[in-house]
């Protein structure tokens, strides 16, 4: 892509491996400053040297466990301080569990992480997203949200948990998310869409056991490197030809359709409301 980013600021989420990585290393080469956010200290400092070395941009580390709300807003804290416009944010961090747990908020931790972290920090970084001269939220999504159902009565699994069911949930949510951010977005210089990065040989599965472990060694070799897994999110946050494009969903670098239920409105506003206010976000 023959994009020119200096000058401009991005941050990534669970950007210590995988997607992340891949996706960081992107923006880096096309001339951005990067933050890189992840949970654990060692691997963070080694890709914003990785980043420092193979591309000589600038680029900054921020260490967080997303899953925790308090942590979400000391990120987004730290972020602000350093950055006075925010050009590009990639909510990209998630996981998979194979069993259920209940975070410091009490909420389901795939929910939490794969969902609430990126209306959170989407939220807390607005204005810094306000202050660049055009900003671009990429939500890194699924095509397992087609598979995902909002069970509002049960949304955490407290009485049925399946990590497939918890993780597709989370997706639809993001997508949800997407539609109900961009139209509130609409007449401003943001934009929000989200994407579906393919399958990808990760680490993605690292918290499962079990069939699901297993089924996922299985299938591994057969997967897309994460180097083409960023391809998506890298477009999305960086082609000129999709400026000003908002509210869509792209995968393999094209607009897709997505969920017939997905693109139910009322839901993407129940979803918005009950998210903010799981995170204590006022109305």
């Amino acid at each position: 892509m023959a994009v020119d980013l200096r000058g401009r600021t991005a941050l990534v989420t669970g950007a210590t491996s995988g997607i992340g990585a891949e996706t960081a290393l992107g923006l880096a080469r096309l001339g951005a400053r990067v933050g890189v956010v992840g949970r654990d200290p060692a691997r963070t400092e080694a890709i914003v040297a990785r980043i420092r070395r193979e591309t000589g941009a600038q680029a900054d580390g921020f260490v967080a466990d997303l899953s925790e709300q308090a942590q979400v807003r000391r990120l987004a804290a730290e972020a602000g301080a350093r950055y006075p416009a925010l050009d590009i944010l990639v909510n990209n961090a998630g996981a998979i569990f194979s069993e259920r747990h209940v975070t410091a908020d009490g909420i389901e931790r795939t929910w939490a992480l794969d969902h609430l972290a990126y209306v959170l920090l989407t939220h807390e970084l607005m204005p810094r997203l306000a202050a660049a001269p055009s900003a671009r939220i990429v939500n890194v999504a699924s095509a397992a949200h087609t598979r995902g159902r909002i069970d509002l009565d049960d949304r955490d699994g407290a009485r049925r948990y399946a990590a497939m069911g918890a993780y597709s949930q989370a997706k639809l949510g993001n997508v949800l998310f997407t539609y109900a951010l961009a139209r509130r977005l609409s007449g401003t210089r943001m934009t929000v869409n989200a994407v579906h990065p393919g399958v990808v040989a990760s680490g993605f599965a690292g918290n499962t056991h079990g069939m699901l472990k297993l089924a996922w060694r299985l299938i591994r070799p057969l997967l897309i490197t994460p180097e083409k897994g960023a391809r998506t999110s890298l477009f999305v946050a960086t082609a000129p030809e999709i400026a000003g494009v908002n509210g869509r969903y792209f995968a393999r670098c094209r607009e897709t359709d997505t969920s017939p239920l997905s693109r139910d409105q009322a839901l993407q506003e129940k979803v918005w409301t009950l998210s903010r206010r799981q995170v204590g976000i006022e109305e």
